[in-house]
């Protein structure tokens, strides 16, 4: 079995999983989003699809490994080339419907809303002034960024005042405003790395310093854990609600007893996660895309 790879570039992650396939008897291709090629002749032939000089048609599978920063045309464009090779039968993962459900925290924090599971309360609009009612209405807020990740953007304000002066840059942009409650909690969170039907590794992330930002790629400590049963079944519902075969989920213990689902990353890198645990999360992507192509 072939498996294309897209990605931005090649690494870590492109190399884990190039070593996953070849030690299951399967090849890959890494190819960076940048060199797709859709053709659109004439005379009856059909539409193709390559990345340089491979035909994307001629794979078993396509894993999306990440969908690289661009305008909002290449990004579309993206998405839309895995749509395609969907429609014609190819095997994408994660597929494209659960990538766009992820990258927006808006769709994902109604879905996990939808599916019974608890989310901070959030409050999401255009207007300057709706957003500045949220936050008197909420006191202690996170504002981030519709589109992001790795705690990047992320700020955190409780004065109206400052708030105002956040929301008036956000403003300059054109971006939407997200607003959630803050959310008291020791200084940690719990990443859950679903793939298929089971959760195949966990960590708890503890904030620097007694700060509230967890995310190892800002300074988080992590250590894995065992999840208890009834948070393994709330990163799979989480994954199952945006529809990604994998995921990474993450979970916040408050300290009034409630657990909350936070955010699911439906192209999340596992990096942190393989450094604390002894499970090879590569093979694990792997065997669950094979399995998909065979079944």
């Amino acid at each position: 079995m072939h498996v294309a790879i897209l990605s931005a570039r090649t690494g870590w992650h492109t190399d884990e999983l190039m070593r996953a396939l070849a030690a299951r008897g399967h090849s890959g291709s890494v190819m960076p989003y940048e060199a797709l090629i859709a053709r659109v002749a004439s005379h009856g032939r059909p539409v193709s699809l390559a990345a340089g000089a491979e035909r994307l048609l001629d794979a078993d599978a396509v894993l999306a490994r990440i969908i690289p920063n661009g305008s909002l045309e290449q990004i579309i464009y993206r998405v839309d080339a895995l749509h395609w090779l969907e429609d014609r039968g190819i095997r994408v993962m994660n597929s494209p419907r659960a990538i766009e459900r992820c990258v927006d925290k808006f769709y994902t924090s109604a879905l996990l809303h939808e599916a019974g599971l608890d989310t901070p309360e959030t409050i999401v609009c255009e207007r300057i002034d709706d957003a500045m009612d949220a936050i008197r209405e909420m006191r202690d807020v996170i504002v981030k960024p519709l589109f992001g990740s790795m705690g990047h953007g992320m700020v955190r304000v409780s004065d109206p005042e400052t708030a105002f002066r956040v929301f008036r840059a956000i403003e300059m942009t054109r971006a939407v405003f997200y607003v959630q409650r803050v959310i008291e909690h020791d200084g940690c969170d719990v990443r859950a790395f679903v793939v298929g039907d089971r959760v195949v590794a966990a960590m708890e992330r503890r904030a620097r310093d007694g700060g509230w930002r967890t995310n190892i790629s800002l300074g988080g400590e992590g250590r894995t854990i065992d999840l208890p049963p009834d948070w393994c079944r709330m990163a799979l519902t989480a994954a199952r609600a945006v529809g990604a075969d994998y995921a990474g989920v993450d979970l916040l213990p408050a300290r009034d007893g409630t657990t909350y689902v936070l955010e699911v990353n439906g192209i999340p890198g596992w990096s942190g996660v393989q450094a604390t645990t002894s499970a090879d999360v590569a093979g694990a992507i792997v065997d669950h895309l094979v399995s998909g192509v065979s079944a």
